[in-house]
């Protein structure tokens, strides 16, 4: 009786420390928090198995080329029936029985020449290579999407701690002005109007945490996480500032080549041409070998079937009606929009990443602007309250400035999120994340 308590404690005592140690905190770098996105996000994933899944088309269609062999045993039982056969007038009728019969069969086909199957066998590698590069799409998007969600946490945390040590000075301040009051320096409106900043504050601090949890569950979901588990990021958002967009790639030459999508529409361009030469492969003739070997394990009393057969088989088109013109010609019309959508393609990519230069020189000169506001706002409203402090300004001017600094702080964060994001779209662009 011993032995089987002690492995129900072992097992609950393990089932708890696997319940503790899943409920510890995570924790991610910027860099590690993109490695994880790519191992265990959930499309990511699915775009693997796409890969694996075309590599096995592309032995399948190899496979068609390659000898075929089959077995096949038949067993034939003609139930009693006989035939008559008569050589002429003058002989009499012989009747012959259909006795059962049972044979083993074994045959070997080999495809000799199909123009079809061997431009369907370079289709085959050419579409591994679009799924291949849909696969890199995808793990830009992903790696897009985790930085960005990274991002917002990092901001929200941010702006969370400003708000919070805001509200401890504000309630350092109201402690002061309600003692002040009580020994009847102060007016009691006073207290009224710091208790109202103070609640505006709170009310602020309860809003950023909820946007900070929806920033949390995003991450969550781009790294493929259950929705239970904790998260801490170890990154600095000023120190990912210094990373990213002072020392920013904008300057670089942009290479389309290198856009993944461009890649795509050139592997599209060229699996339009392979359709072509597949098309007019259709007019050449096929070629194939066989050969079959029969052993009759049951023969019948007349059989003069051989048990070696050797065979060619061509197969030449000669008319269809039409039907390989028409899907010639309808091959050759893709061929020509691939042509026409890959020159549209450049023009678009050109134009777009000018664009998301334009937008990160225009975000930076604001992110410089918001950034001495804000040091601005706070050296106000430090005088502020240093001033109030003296009773030199009234309650309301400094809720004023409190409020400007607050806002000078969000301002500041909400630029250097659509900066980092601006940088984040050109690395992209150019295929550097």
């Amino acid at each position: 009786m011993k032995t089987p308590l002690r492995t129900i404690l072992f097992l609950a005592l393990s089932a708890i420390s696997l319940s503790l140690r899943s409920q510890a905190p995570m924790e991610l770098s910027l860099d590690s928090a993109i490695e994880y996105a790519i191992r265990y996000n959930k499309t990511l994933i699915n775009s693997r198995y796409a890969i694996d899944k075309s590599t096995q088309a592309i032995r399948q269609a190899i496979a068609a080329g390659l000898p075929q062999a089959s077995a096949t045993i038949n067993y034939t039982n003609y139930l009693g029936a006989t035939a008559s056969i008569q050589l002429s007038e003058s002989m009499p009728a012989s009747t012959i029985k259909f006795t059962p019969s049972s044979d083993f069969k074994v045959s070997v086909s080999q495809l000799i020449f199909n123009g079809n199957y061997y431009i369907g066998v370079q289709l085959s590698k050419l579409a591994k290579k679009m799924t291949e590069q849909s696969y890199l799409n995808d793990e830009l998007d992903v790696k897009e999407q985790t930085i960005q969600a990274y991002y917002l946490v990092l901001a929200n945390e941010r702006i969370l701690n400003i708000i919070r040590e805001n509200k401890a000075n504000a309630q350092l301040i109201l402690e002061k002005t309600t003692n002040l009051v009580n020994a009847g320096i102060l007016e009691e409106t006073d207290v009224k109007k710091l208790s109202v900043m103070v609640t505006t504050v709170d009310n602020q601090i309860k809003s950023t945490e909820r946007e900070l949890e929806l920033g949390y569950n995003l991450l969550r979901l781009h790294l493929g996480l259950e929705s239970q588990q904790a998260v801490k990021l170890t990154s600095d958002l000023d120190q990912i500032a210094l990373r990213y967009i002072f020392n920013a790639s904008v300057t670089d030459t942009f290479n389309i080549n290198n856009n993944v999508n461009y890649q795509m529409i050139l592997t599209r361009e060229l699996m339009a041409k392979r359709n072509i030469q597949m098309q007019k492969s259709s007019y050449l003739p096929t070629l194939a070998a066989y050969y079959s070997y029969t052993e009759k394990i049951k023969k019948p009393l007349f059989d003069i079937s051989p048990k070696n057969v050797l065979g060619v088989t061509m197969n030449i088109p000669i008319l269809s009606g039409g039907q390989r013109f028409a899907q010639l010609k309808q091959a050759k019309i893709e061929y020509d929009i691939s042509e026409n959508s890959k020159a549209l393609l450049s023009q678009q990519l050109t134009i777009q990443e000018r664009q998301l230069r334009y937008n990160y020189q225009n975000l930076y000169e604001q992110y410089l602007n918001q950034k001495t506001n804000k040091e601005v706002a706070r050296e106000v409203l430090d005088k502020m309250n240093l001033k109030y402090q003296q009773g030199v300004i009234s309650t309301l001017e400094l809720t004023s400035a409190n409020t400007d600094y607050l806002n000078a702080e969000t301002n500041f964060t909400n630029v250097l999120m659509l900066l980092l994001n601006a940088e984040l779209t050109l690395r992209k662009t150019n295929n550097k994340l």
